[in-house]
């Protein structure tokens, strides 16, 4: 049985995994993948395939580093072969990415042999994670309200200043970022960044710039912002 899973090329000189020990460090492996994915579905928007992956890839970094096993020329060809992958998926955030360097974190711990420390290593960062995805709850919260704004009014409307009684009452912040003409030069489209003072009094905010623009296209969409992720 042991002959089975013996490298062909292995020498009096090679270390040898145990088949237990290869068990072990697998098993401990895919049962941390399985934690980190469960601790990253809480307050966090996901895909199935990404959970999937943050589940098993410290089981296939545990594996690859077993087998390099010491081994420093078949380590720097793994580096290599590492760098030439690549995600075939959309970029992920800064959040997802952090959650795989985590993942390979805890897989070439377990690699190597720590089991203990990969579990504590997990176990804290997990904790730490969830934490940190309740703290950015009341913030996300906090930036609902923050939305923007496209008015179209005609071309003989002066539109310096001619929202601003309105946005003094339902907003608690307001930015003109954007002046653009439009139809032929006949009608001018503006964007505002605005911070809401009361969320449900949207729609009558928006009542009244129809008032005041002759009932023509209003858009209202989520703030775009940039520094939320990398």
């Amino acid at each position: 049985m042991d002959a089975i899973f013996k490298g062909i090329f292995d020498n009096g000189l090679t270390q040898t995994i145990d088949v237990k020990d290869f068990l072990l460090c697998l098993g401990v492996s895919l049962v941390l993948g399985l934690i980190m994915a469960v601790a990253y579905m809480i307050k966090n928007e996901h895909s199935n395939s990404f959970i999937v992956t943050l589940a098993l890839l410290p089981a296939v970094v545990c594996v690859v580093i077993m087998m390099v096993n010491g081994n420093i020329g078949a380590g720097v060809a793994v580096a290599g072969a590492f760098s030439l992958v690549r995600f075939r998926s959309a970029p992920g955030s800064a959040k997802e990415i952090v959650a795989i360097f985590l993942a390979m974190g805890t897989g070439l711990i377990s690699g190597m042999g720590y089991l203990g420390f990969a579990g504590l290593f997990t176990l804290i960062m997990c904790a730490m994670f969830i934490i940190y995805n309740l703290i950015s709850g009341g913030y996300a919260r906090r930036t609902a309200s923050n939305k923007m704004i496209t008015i179209t009014i005609p071309e003989d409307l002066d539109y310096t200043g001619a929202f601003d009684d309105i946005f003094a009452q339902y907003t608690k912040k307001n930015e003109l970022v954007k002046v653009k003409t439009t139809n032929m030069g006949s009608m001018f489209r503006l964007t505002y960044n605005i911070t809401l003072r009361d969320a449900s009094k949207e729609k009558e905010m928006i009542d009244r710039i129809r008032e005041r623009n002759g009932n023509l296209e209003i858009m209202v969409s989520k703030q775009e912002n940039r520094i939320a992720e990398l």
